[in-house]
């Protein structure tokens, strides 16, 4: 009390209790493309540049260059938020690369670095990452390392691969779970050139996962919904549902997500290039990042309240709620937190440290189905007596 004595009534306001929980916002893309001819006030070179109506944006896009293209990709499904970054078509792909990947320019970032700088500047932080058209084995190596920094996900097309042989071996350079690797692309209508044209996979990939996050939730991975926009894949890969001794099955046993045409075209696989196998499915990765986040976002109110014993038992409340509410929506088959003093010692507590631990199981993918078909003579033991009831 900052005084003892008072003649009169005073409330105290006492603001424990259990807070709710917010799961982040996960269906943001972030996009690096080129387009020399886009509008420049739009998009200015090496900013970030929150699109919050892809139409708007495809009008100042141009013509040129990837922007047009990816954003077009986009909007087939759906009107997402979009982080853009526009950098300069360079003489060559290798001064295209550096433009793509970026530095500090004067206190500034610019290509992919430009992504991290989205929080402070807009106010949102991209979680779907993506270069479609430039996503060479540079451009994602760079890529990966902004997605483990900004605890989100990236896709890349297996680059210069002309064959299943080539895309399995360009998996090998890869090791991150915060990557997904797709072979081969798409096939569209270009409006400007009145002709067929490669549509980036990855392009599709970022719309397609933006909508998945919105209509189903980050717990269902990208593989096998329809993809809206396009006409035909420019690789020829042989699939077949019963037949795991197939194009589609050899790029998934190493880690490819590949393309088919069954009811639609589809992305058809699940995994990451993780080399740990507790994230080798994408959803599992995508959990760990939302999890994450939402605990950590989610306890900003608690950081420098007085540590009592009530402060804890709101924070476990809160978290357990969380958890129990994700489970009855099927984001998580369970979790829980929970205070454990062999980690909270008394110099760690004095000192102002404080570990709350926590579980929780992800929602695998059904990737192996499986029915034990057999014949058997049962059903005639009783063929006479149903004639004679005919």
């Amino acid at each position: 009390m900052p005084t003892d004595y008072h003649h009169g009534v005073r409330v105290i306001e006492v603001s424990d209790g259990t807070r709710p929980i917010r799961t982040i916002e996960t269906a943001i893309i972030g996009l690096v493309a080129t387009g020399d001819d886009a509008d420049a006030a739009f998009f200015p070179l090496n900013r970030p540049v929150l699109v919050t109506d892809i139409f708007d944006g495809i009008s100042n896009a141009g013509t040129t260059g990837t922007l047009p293209y990816a954003l077009d990709a986009i909007k087939d499904h759906g009107n997402p938020i979009v982080v853009v970054v526009r950098v300069a078509q360079g003489e060559d792909e290798a001064e295209t690369t550096s433009n793509v990947i970026g530095t500090v320019v004067n206190g500034q970032k610019t290509g992919l670095q430009a992504l991290t700088a989205a929080k402070a500047r807009l106010g949102v932080t991209p979680r779907i990452l993506g270069a479609p058209g430039l996503d060479n084995q540079n451009v994602t190596t760079e890529l990966v390392a902004i997605a483990q920094q900004t605890r989100s996900f990236a896709y890349a097309s297996c680059w210069d691969c002309e064959t299943i042989e080539d895309a399995i071996a360009y998996r090998d350079g890869f090791g991150a779970r915060e990557l997904m690797l797709i072979w081969p692309d798409f096939v569209n209508w270009d409006t400007v050139a009145n002709a067929e044209r490669t549509a980036y996979a990855t392009a599709r990939a970022l719309g397609l996962r933006a909508q998945i996050d919105a209509d189903t939730g980050w717990h269902k991975t990208l593989s096998n919904v329809a993809v809206q926009g396009v006409s035909g894949i420019n690789k020829d890969v042989f699939w077949d549902l019963q037949n795991p001794a197939t194009d589609a099955g050899l790029l998934n046993a190493a880690d490819v997500t590949t393309l088919i045409n069954n009811k639609g075209y589809r992305f058809w696989g699940s995994r990451t290039c993780s080399a740990d196998p507790l994230f080798a499915f994408e959803n599992y990765t995508r959990t760990a990042q939302v999890l994450a986040d939402t605990m950590a976002e989610a306890h900003f109110w608690a950081v420098d309240k007085p540590m009592a014993p009530t402060l804890v038992r709101d924070i476990l409340d809160g978290i357990n709620a969380k958890m129990r509410d994700l489970v009855a929506q099927g984001y998580l088959l369970g979790g829980s937190a929970w205070f454990d003093p062999t980690k909270n010692s008394k110099e760690n507590l004095k000192a102002g440290k404080l570990m709350i631990s926590y579980d929780y199981t992800p929602v695998p993918p059904l990737e192996n189905l499986l029915f034990e078909q057999k014949i058997t003579d049962d059903y005639l033991v009783d063929f006479a007596a149903a004639v004679a009831a005919a």
